[in-house]
C-alpha cells in the first residue's frame, strides 16, 4: 500500500513539473493591451470576457515557427467553414462560440523592429486571418506572470468566459493538445 501511495505522489510530482504554465492556471490573465491589425487597441482579457477565448502567444521568429504548426489546425477546427455538399457524412463540424486570437509579441530588442516586423508578418499572412491577429508592443515581458520558461516555443492560454486561465500548453502542435482544447470548448 505504501508503495502504490508513493508511486502516485511521485506521477502526480513529475505531471506538475512538465506541465507548462501551471502556476498560471485558476487565476485571471493579465491585463494585455494590444492592437488588432488595423491599428486598433484590444484589451485583454477585458475584451474577450462572455466567451472562451485561445490566446496563442509568440515571443521569437523560433516561436513563431513553432506557432505556424497550430495555425491550420486551429482554423480548420475553429474558423473555416464547412462547405455541406463537400462534407463527410461522418465529419461533424461544431460552430464554436470562441475568441481567438494569434500574439507576436514586440518586447525589449525586438521591440525597436516592432513596426518592420508587424508588416512583414501582415504580408505572410492570409487576410482571413487578419480578424485573429493581435500584436503586443510593449515594454512588459510578462515572464513571471504567464509563467514563460523560454523564449523560443509558442505558448497557448484558455480563458473561461471571465478571463480566467483554464487551461495552458506550449510548443509545437500536437493533435492530443487541441484536444484538450477542444474539449474544454465543447465542455463549456
Amino acid at each position: 500500500m505504501k508503495k502504490y501511495f508513493l508511486f502516485i505522489i511521485v506521477i502526480a510530482a513529475l505531471t506538475m513539473a512538465f506541465t507548462p504554465n501551471r502556476g498560471v492556471i485558476g487565476t485571471i490573465f493579465p491585463r494585455m493591451e494590444c492592437e488588432d491589425y488595423n491599428g486598433k487597441a484590444v484589451n485583454l482579457p477585458t475584451d474577450t470576457k462572455g466567451k472562451y477565448t485561445l490566446l496563442c502567444i509568440a515571443f521569437s521568429t523560433d516561436a513563431e515557427s513553432n506557432l505556424k504548426t497550430w495555425i491550420n489546425p486551429i482554423y480548420n477546427k475553429f474558423i473555416g467553414k464547412v462547405d455541406a455538399s463537400q462534407a463527410d457524412v461522418f465529419d461533424i463540424h461544431v460552430d464554436y462560440d470562441v475568441n481567438l486570437y494569434f500574439i507576436p509579441m514586440f518586447t525589449g530588442f525586438n521591440k525597436l523592429a516592432s513596426n518592420t516586423s508587424k508588416e512583414k508578418i501582415k504580408s505572410q499572412t492570409d487576410k482571413e486571418l487578419y480578424p485573429y491577429l493581435l500584436f503586443y508592443d510593449g515594454g512588459k515581458t510578462y515572464k513571471e506572470e504567464l509563467d514563460f520558461k523560454k523564449r523560443d516555443i509558442p505558448y497557448f492560454f484558455v480563458l473561461d468566459k471571465t478571463g480566467k486561465v483554464v487551461y495552458t500548453t506550449s510548443g509545437k502542435y500536437d493533435d492530443s493538445k487541441l484536444e484538450k482544447i477542444v474539449d474544454i470548448f465543447e465542455e463549456n
